[in-house]
């Protein structure tokens, strides 16, 4: 009997063929049904692709390497949880304070990034090519995986803490929480490209830092180990986000010339609505968190004005220039913190954090951080405050605000000029009049009416009788707010009294 010949050993494929066949090795074009009906999204904005195998990943990231390296960092991750549980990791923060950061934190960003996996999954399944199709994907179970740690970290801390029971009911109704709800809701009812443009490249590269430094930033020097953990755990997805933006947007431009003028027009419109929403963050840098590591203006000066320079300036190759109204937004660096603040200090007793004055020497940093506005403009502000609540007569505002039906912010925002006069716009369409907090808001709204006449808007809904009745306290029960345990001021309240007891405990036991 003929001996088998021996069996060659086969070749191993390099990363680069070995990505191919994970990617586009699974594509196929369709044939009982034509393409334009199996992906019906793709050419109805616009934006033309002549060829999908010139996307590229520069990560080459496959999804049995995927597996591999996200249960690493999960092992590791839920180690540093645990440990942070066992040892009652909550004791060592700076100050109780510092919790309201995690509450505006787990309602306003948590949910987004569940909202984030739901539009990346939809967006994946309506482009054509395979390489983005892998990319969305990943993407998707990224941030899925971000949801789902963040809400197990600060979980910890609803054992202790008032504010963090239903953080997913009250991003759906209250007041605020519809500014960033909104952003999102207004992306994944756009189109796959205007997705991807919106939140890979508008917000995850763009202004992404903003938003990630200054939080995982703030936990650290605030002795919040636990939270500074899953922020290194989701450190290198958000660098595979921050590459697919870029990519995404080089490959529009570079697949068609008539592409630019719509994407010029989406990095316009999502650079606005994402500044506008990272007001929420610039309230919390400069007054949220008990040790402050920078300022929003020096964030901005650092993340966005140098960072964007030099990216806009790579992009103006294709023809793209920096978004429309930048200039405005740097005008309004040495101001944004201080308005929003105020705004939530008016309306603290319907809001699911708690609010303070800051004190002497925390006025100072900030006199420090504004020269040019800080004493000029708000101290006196403050001051006046201050004097209000040591008479017993704690300002509240009693009226519902008038709302910007873009982005939904309470209309507090200042002239770009002029910081003595509030910023106010208007425009008709079918006979109904809308407001707008700012030009970019009204620009965002006269190019897509149809859309944002449909805008709820939290104040507009409460005087119809749609947010649970008539009276603050039937609000807050709709919210899932416990009335004067949730809201209301820092001073005095249940978490600073348990936080006072712990601290002479331990002062005692030191003893």
């Amino acid at each position: 009997m003929n001996a088998m010949p021996p069996l060659q050993k086969q070749r191993k494929l390099s990363l680069k063929e070995r990505y191919a066949h994970l990617t586009r090795g699974l594509g196929w074009e369709t044939t009982y049904q034509p393409m334009d009906k199996v992906f019906p999204y793709i050419s109805y904005e616009g934006i033309k692709i002549h060829d999908w195998d010139a996307w590229e990943d520069p990560f080459r990231l496959t999804m049995d390497a995927y597996w591999k390296y996200q249960a690493e960092k999960e092992r590791k991750l839920y180690a540093v949880i645990e440990s942070f549980a066992q040892n009652n990791g909550h004791l060592n923060v700076t100050d109780a304070r510092y919790i309201n950061a995690l509450k505006l934190f787990l309602t306003g960003v948590s949910p987004l990034e569940y909202s984030a996996h739901r539009g990346y999954a939809h967006v994946g399944r309506h482009f054509v090519g395979a390489g983005p199709r892998i990319a969305c994907q990943m993407q998707a179970i990224d941030e899925l995986r971000h949801a789902q740690t963040q809400i197990h970290t600060m979980s910890h801390y609803n054992k202790f803490f008032d504010g963090l029971h239903d953080a997913r009911h009250m991003h759906d109704r209250v007041w605020y929480l519809s500014v960033p709800k909104s952003f999102f809701e207004d992306a994944c009812s756009a189109g796959p490209f205007e997705f991807l443009t919106a939140i890979s490249f508008s917000f995850e590269y763009v202004l992404t830092n903003l938003l990630f430094v200054p939080f995982m930033s703030g936990a650290a020097y605030n002795g919040d180990m636990a939270t500074v953990t899953f922020g290194f755990s989701a450190q290198s997805d958000e660098a595979r986000h921050m590459t697919l933006g870029l990519e995404i947007i080089k490959f529009m431009l570079e697949q068609d010339e008539g592409n630019v003028p719509i994407v010029q027009k989406w990095i316009d419109k999502w650079f606005w609505r994402g500044y506008r929403l990272l007001g929420l963050v610039s309230m919390m840098m400069d007054y949220m968190l008990p040790k402050r590591i920078m300022s929003w203006a020096e964030a901005w000066e650092m993340y966005f004005e140098q960072a964007g320079d030099a990216l806009f300036e790579d992009l103006s190759r294709y023809g793209i220039r920096k978004p429309k109204y930048h200039e405005v937004a740097s005008k309004e660096k040495h101001r944004l913190s201080h308005e929003v603040w105020s705004i939530f200090y008016n309306y603290t007793h319907a809001a699911a954090f708690h609010t303070w004055l800051p004190s002497e020497e925390e006025m100072k940093w900030l006199s420090a951080k504004y020269p040019d506005t800080f004493d000029k403009h708000y101290r006196p502000r403050f001051k006046c405050w201050s004097e209000m609540q040591a008479e017993g007569k704690r300002f509240y505002n009693p009226t519902l605000p008038q709302l910007c039906v873009t982005c939904q912010i309470p209309m507090g925002f200042t002239e770009p000029d002029d910081p003595t006069t509030i910023c106010f716009r208007s425009t008709e369409y079918k006979g109904e009049r809308f407001h707008f907090c700012s030009d970019g808001c009204k620009d965002i709204f006269c190019d897509e009416p149809e859309k944002y006449v449909q805008s709820w808007l939290p104040v507009h809904q409460i005087y119809q009788g749609n947010c649970g009745g008539a009276e603050v306290k039937d609000v807050l029960a709709w919210y899932h707010l416990n009335f004067g345990v949730d809201n209301f001021d820092y001073e005095g309240s249940p978490d600073q009294k348990l936080w006072d007891e712990w601290q002479a405990q331990k002062a005692s036991n030191a003893v």
